[in-house]
């Protein structure tokens, strides 16, 4: 039988490893940077992109700390986000094609990853780095897919929306994070705690 300082003993480690990784967990809620695992699936439309436009998923890139945005970088942002939710229409793959995850360059109507990838290109083209632009699949409060885009930061990490012309902190945001492009690799995808994988043709 274990006796009595031996048993204090032990509950009060468990005690103290459970206040430990609660407040582990807690820290990781309230971070303004995602905290990414390994390396994960590929959504099966980013794969077929990266067929038809190979350059576009063979950039690697260094390990770099996120940079600081000017004022007049958020303004291109805010700009890039607002032009691209106004001119292009929202629609499914279903009714562009007829078929589902179809990631494409839109030219005037488009899925929420055709928002992100034209987002991303403008964004680009305008200065910003690939490892800070990067794709990210969630999961919308009523279990539907959605995309959005990811920009990295010094202030934490900021989600660009076809929903939206705001450009919200991602705890701001009412979704769940699942995956995203990895910073390092255009082609490669982490994780983002503990997701899985969806469809993310969605409109709203």
């Amino acid at each position: 039988m274990m006796n009595a300082p031996l048993a204090r003993a032990l509950l009060s480690a468990v005690a103290a490893g459970l206040m430990t990784a609660a407040s582990a967990m807690a820290e990781t809620k309230g971070s303004p940077s995602m905290v990414t695992g390994g390396i994960t699936s590929q959504p099966i439309g980013h794969y077929e992109f990266c067929q038809k436009y190979a350059d576009e998923c063979n950039i690697r890139s260094k390990a770099t700390p996120p940079p600081r945005v000017t004022d007049y970088g958020w303004g291109v942002i805010r700009e890039v986000n607002t032009s691209v939710n106004t001119t292009i229409v929202a629609m499914t793959d279903q009714e562009i094609y007829g078929k589902d995850e179809v990631w494409e360059y839109p030219t005037t109507a488009g899925d929420c990853e055709d928002f992100v990838l034209l987002k991303r290109k403008k964004l680009i083209e305008r200065g910003f780095s690939v490892a800070d632009l990067l794709i990210t699949v969630v999961r919308k409060p009523d279990g539907e897919g959605h995309a959005v885009l990811t920009l990295r930061t010094t202030d934490g990490d900021y989600i660009l929306d076809n929903l939206t012309d705001d450009v919200k902190l991602w705890t701001d945001t009412n979704y769940t994070y699942l995956k995203r492009q990895a910073s390092f690799n255009t082609g490669r995808w982490v994780s983002i705690e503990d997701g899985r994988d969806v469809l993310v043709g969605a409109l709203r």
